[in-house]
């Protein structure tokens, strides 16, 4: 199963304080509206900055992308990856991916212990 680039996103409280203490570990801002997300690179990590979006820290899978936002060519298009974990017995949560039959959607699932987990295509 292949779930595409992988990255952290934190849910912060204060997307200007969240941004200035991750530049100065040597991220620097690739992506997002600087206000409600933000997205951080350093190298080949990310890490997304989410004010007001989510609840709590999320691990992040993007379909469809590999590196910092760069579109892959071929990927398992998320609606297969949702159904391939449901069929594994897994309940997908905050699931859109029913809106449209291609494209943009996403999904979470939680691990035994709570922490979840987004699925998230782009493209």
């Amino acid at each position: 199963m292949q779930l595409g680039v992988f990255s952290v996103s934190l849910s912060v409280a204060d997307m200007a304080t969240s941004r200035a203490f991750y530049e100065k570990l040597g991220f620097g801002m690739v992506a997002g509206d600087g206000e409600t997300w933000t997205i951080l690179a350093n190298g080949t990590t990310a890490i997304g900055l989410f004010h007001g979006m989510f609840e709590g820290n999320l691990l992040t899978f993007n379909p469809g992308w590999e590196g910092l936002g760069t579109e892959s060519g071929e990927f398992t298009d998320i609606r297969e990856l949702r159904a391939q974990l449901a069929a594994l017995g897994l309940e997908p949560t905050a699931d859109t991916t029913a809106e449209s039959p291609s494209g943009p959607a996403s999904f979470m699932v939680t691990d035994p212990d709570g922490n979840v987990i987004l699925i998230d295509q782009h493209v």
